[in-house]
């Protein structure tokens, strides 16, 4: 599950922000801003992906897409509900390619601050310093 979302950020890396990207050590940052969109399988298993950009990186894809070079917090708040959902958009098609379909539903903030939620799976994606963590976890396990 987390490989093609991995490939979907890293693609979004590359193709939005125009810039290429690593996968580094799993850490999540001590702040950061939290969304989830869960995704409904067609084997009746529930996944929800976070994904978790510190500040840097979101304000990074908000210069890109809106030209702020400061954009308040709720600004970065709805930069990291439309990032969300870009990455696993995509990763819904990339799937796709392979055989596998599943349904993704709507992006939703969960708060600023620690990461500090039960996951399976996590992945740390690096421009530079700009850390976005992206992690899974099956929800009926």
């Amino acid at each position: 599950m987390l490989h093609t979302i991995q490939e979907a950020a890293t693609n979004f890396c590359t193709h939005q922000i125009g810039t290429s990207c690593e996968i580094g050590t799993p850490n999540t940052p001590k702040k950061a801003l939290i969304a989830y969109i869960d995704i409904f399988a067609h084997d009746k298993n529930t996944y929800r992906v976070y994904v978790i950009p510190d500040n840097n990186f979101i304000q990074r894809v908000s210069k890109i897409f809106l030209e702020e070079d400061e954009s308040d917090e709720d600004t970065l708040k709805e930069m990291t509900l439309e990032t969300a959902n870009l990455i696993v958009g995509s990763a819904k098609v990339i799937a796709e390619k392979s055989g596998i379909t599943y349904t993704i539903g709507t992006p939703h903030f969960e708060k600023i601050g620690t990461f500090d939620f039960d996951y399976d799976e996590l992945r740390v994606v690096h421009i530079d310093n700009d850390k976005l963590t992206i992690a899974s976890k099956e929800l009926n396990a």
